[in-house]
């Protein structure tokens, strides 16, 4: 029995999502900056919409609500058929394996359904959870990359991780 179900994000879950992003907000910095009202909500969404991104949405499967979120982002096929994974899971669920199994999920649907042969993440250094989540997925270190991204106004150090279709549990 699978205790997380995952879907793509629709306009039915704007208020689930704004308000377990309230809730998780101080659990969230300094890793990522999370949408916390409607507009957040409808720019995260338009952009899960258009071009090469999915936004997914996990929820516990018995009471309904969201464990985390999850995006395939700048996905591109032809000889690269890879994508970038960001993700970020709620307070209420830390630490309950649930954002695992997600993860999982969400890999299982880029390899199987979307026919990806790798998702990257890139974790910055400090955030060992989200290491050790990825690695309990199955994901390598593949190198680091200083000053990745922009997040919170800093340019930030990221260690760069990878899961590949033919080695993924």
């Amino acid at each position: 029995m699978t205790n997380v179900r995952l879907s793509r994000a629709t306009p039915a879950d704007a208020a689930d999502l704004i308000a377990a992003n309230v809730a998780s907000q101080a659990h969230h910095l300094p890793w990522v900056t999370s949408f916390t009202d409607q507009a957040g909500f409808d720019t995260w969404f338009a952009r899960s919409l258009t071009g090469p991104n999915v936004g997914l949405v996990a929820r516990e499967a018995a009471s309904h609500q969201v464990v985390g979120i999850i995006n395939l982002n700048e996905i591109v096929m032809g000889a690269f058929r890879s994508a970038y994974l960001g993700y970020y899971g709620m307070l209420s669920f830390a630490r309950t394996g649930l954002m695992t199994e997600a993860l999982r999920a969400a890999a299982c649907y880029a390899f199987n359904d979307l026919g990806l042969h790798r998702l990257e993440a890139n974790i910055q250094p400090d955030n060992l959870a989200s290491i050790a989540l990825v690695r309990r997925v199955g994901f390598k270190q593949e190198g680091f990359s200083p000053r990745y991204l922009r997040i919170n106004g800093e340019w930030r150090d990221h260690e760069r991780w990878a899961l590949l279709a033919d080695t993924a549990d």
